[in-house]
């Protein structure tokens, strides 16, 4: 039997962390190892920020799920929402610690995967490539600009335009790169030149449909309720939930589907399952407009009881910021809720609204407390709609978004570069680039 090819994936954030990027990599791992050796690299847990504990160690070796895990020492920031002096640190330390770790392995390297954002993930490729390693960038979404659209960073400043030139640098050098979406690829070729459009493949984000499927008991309330939950009498049937699952961070208008509780014609709850830098903000707005009695914090869950969460909710919200710079955005939570058969009500433009309205499963509300809390009354209206959009959106994820075949996609791509066949592809397309 041949030996396997031998595969590293470098990313900031990997399980037990949560996220949408932790959980894309995690499963495209797991899935790849069933064909080749895996080995991810990341910096001990930290996000959100207080959630983990500290760790000294230089490296932390596990082995889970066939994946051989290096958990390579780097800073850890520990307040939420931390600023640039301490994100800094975070990124830029475990990227010079994996540079390191594949200067050292890199014989026994036959290709290597890079997740952005952050950026910083492209020091260690960007060593990869000057070793001969085959090297693959995995672009999410357009980190820098949408860090100047959300007012992080201003767009004329020094850091935006190294940055930009870094990126550039990253995508230009990179054998293949990989989007989660066709818009994206479009944006990638937009900013940064219609050269690359010939190494950009679309590896779409998706779902464990095998762990995120719908249960018989549709309208149950979910398990682990927070502390902060009101409580009835056992014979008092609780409201519908409206989960919300994931990050609370900026680029999600969370305020207004807060708000939209207060404009909701059913007597419903919204639950929010996860933990970001928004978290505290948002607690204190539903404090502060009297709603504790209809929007629940739960926190933190470890992935494996997440299906349950949707599963014991009405409906599901995936609300994406209505901007330009977000048009490519696709949230993770979206093929989770119709995989379990929850329809889903969404916000922002492009590929998010193309979605819903291409699977079947949902309905598409304007950023406004009002719009949503309409969309949210009419799906909560009708047992029998939320039944038929469910169906219908678990069938489209299935067919499409099942995260096992897009990593038999990834495992083709990454087996081809490292093929003797396409060493041959990757010397000409760097000889192009010179």
């Amino acid at each position: 039997m041949a030996d396997r090819d031998s595969y590293v994936f470098v990313s900031q954030r990997y399980p037990p962390e949560k996220g949408g990027n932790a959980s894309r990599i995690r499963d495209l791992a797991v899935n790849v190892a069933d064909d080749a050796s895996v080995t991810v690299l990341a910096p001990p847990a930290c996000y959100p920020p207080g959630n983990f504990e500290r760790s000294w160690e230089r490296c932390e070796t596990e082995r889970r799920d066939g994946v051989v895990v290096h958990r390579l020492w780097s800073w850890q920031p520990r307040v939420e929402n931390p600023g640039l002096a301490r994100r800094l640190p975070y990124y830029l330390l475990f990227a010079l610690h994996a540079t390191l770790w594949l200067a050292w392995h890199h014989r026994s390297t036959d290709a290597v995967l890079t997740s952005t954002p952050p950026i910083t993930t492209g020091i260690p490729g960007l060593a990869a490539a000057f070793l001969g390693t085959p090297w693959v960038v995995d672009v999410r979404d357009l980190w820098i600009d949408n860090s100047v659209a959300l007012g992080y960073v201003d767009a004329d400043s020094p850091l935006v335009r190294a940055s930009r030139w870094f990126q550039g640098l990253v995508l230009g050098t990179a054998d293949r790169i990989t989007v989660t979406t066709q818009s994206l690829g479009t944006a990638v070729t937009e900013k940064y030149g219609a050269a690359l459009d010939d190494r950009i493949r679309h590896l779409p984000n998706g779902v464990d449909t095998t762990l995120f499927e719908p249960t018989t008991e549709r309208d149950e309330p979910a398990p682990d309720r927070s502390e902060t939950a009101d409580t009835r009498p056992d014979d008092e049937a609780e409201p519908p939930v409206v989960v919300y699952t994931g990050n609370l961070g900026s680029a999600q208008p969370l305020e207004p589907c807060i708000r939209a509780m207060d404009e909701l014609s059913h007597d419903a709850t919204l639950r929010f399952v996860g933990d970001g830098d928004e978290r505290s903000r948002l607690e204190a707005l539903t404090e502060r407009l009297g709603l504790a009695d209809r929007v629940e914090f739960v926190g933190l869950v470890d992935r494996e009881a997440v299906p349950a969460h949707i599963n014991g909710a009405a409906v599901g919200l995936a609300p994406i910021k209505d901007t330009s710079e977000l048009a490519y955005a696709m949230p993770t939570k979206a093929y989770e809720y119709l995989a379990c058969g929850v329809p889903l009500v969404v916000t922002g433009r492009g590929e998010v609204r193309r979605f819903v309205e291409d699977s079947g499963g949902g309905r598409h509300a304007e950023v406004d407390p009002a719009a949503i809390a309409e969309e949210l009354d009419a799906l909560l209206d009708s047992p029998e709609r939320r039944r038929r959009l469910g169906t219908a959106g678990r069938e489209h994820v299935v067919e499409a978004y099942d995260r096992a075949n897009i990593a038999d996609r990834l495992e083709d791509l990454l087996s081809s570069l490292a093929g003797a066949d396409d060493a041959e592809v990757a010397s000409e397309t760097r000889a192009v680039r010179a």
